[in-house]
């Protein structure tokens, strides 16, 4: 299958991991890293793209210069989903591994213990939705349009919007929008929780930014409380507590806890030099 070969084809370049189709970009000032996807000319994605993001992903949980992320397409596109010319070649075995390809790609882009935020101009259907489901924040353009289109092709959503996006807007949303296969404007976005924030398209990537250095800049109890946010709801209430209260104190190990207490005592809330230790 074409995406198998997709995480072998990246090789590294300046930035990082590198392919045709998705490439990594680090500011080394900020600690802030974009993931780019290149493919027009609305950024459908193949096996092996998605084998390339795989291979980003991976090489972002090693570097120790990245502590939030960026996800971004171009401005007439984020991503207008899978490449649909490929589902003519598969039978129910192929199409159960390429399904299996994809979750993993985005299964390791919400494992990232750090902050990550989709840049959402123009289409974000089908796959192109469900990787900005796999970002915990979601920033768009308020040209952007949403949506799980895959009912009006005969098939359903395959790599998470049956799950993650129940999970954000509810079951009665989710299935209305994967019912439909309609799509989602940037009025009714926000309204539903669907997205975090609309910006107008020439600013979006500024504001995502901005946001983006803010996290990178933050202790390590940030990737302590998305652990806890996103593990705790895979449980019941009760289990979710125990998981925070482990947590809370593991807070208490890290550097930043006792940089950020004496900040506060001396200067106030919102200066301390974190270090993500």
């Amino acid at each position: 299958m074409s995406g198998a070969s997709g995480a072998g084809s990246a090789q590294a370049g300046s930035g990082g991991v590198t392919g045709p189709t998705v490439r990594l970009e680090v500011d080394a000032a900020t600690r802030v890293g974009t993931v780019v996807i290149d493919r027009p000319p609305l950024n459908a994605l193949d096996l092996a793209a998605w084998g390339e993001l795989a291979a980003v992903v991976a090489e972002v949980a090693e570097r120790d210069d990245v502590r939030a992320l960026l996800v971004r397409g171009g401005p007439r596109a984020f991503a207008a989903g899978a490449d649909v010319r490929e589902f003519l070649d598969w039978g129910q075995d192929q199409a159960h591994a390429a399904a299996g390809i994809m979750q993993a790609a985005l299964d390791g882009l919400a494992a990232l213990p750090m902050v990550t935020i989709a840049v959402i101009s123009g289409y974000a259907l089908g796959g192109g939705c469900e990787l900005a489901l796999a970002c915990d924040l979601r920033f768009a353009a308020d040209n952007a349009k949403m949506g799980q289109p895959e009912i009006l092709l005969g098939v359903i959503p395959g790599i998470g919007g049956t799950q993650r996006l129940a999970r954000l807007v509810g079951a009665g949303r989710a299935k209305d929008l994967v019912f439909s296969g309609r799509m989602v404007d940037m009025v009714e976005a926000p309204r539903i929780g669907l997205v975090d924030a609309v910006h107008p398209v020439d600013d979006v990537l500024a504001a995502a930014t901005h946001a983006a250095s803010r996290y990178a800049a933050g202790p390590a109890a940030l990737a302590l409380a998305k652990r806890a946010i996103d593990e705790g709801l895979d449980g019941t209430l009760a289990e979710g507590l125990r998981l925070e209260r482990e947590l809370f104190a593991a807070t208490f190990a890290t550097d930043d806890l006792r940089i950020g207490v004496t900040s506060f005592l001396a200067d106030g809330p919102g200066v301390a030099p974190f270090t993500g230790r």
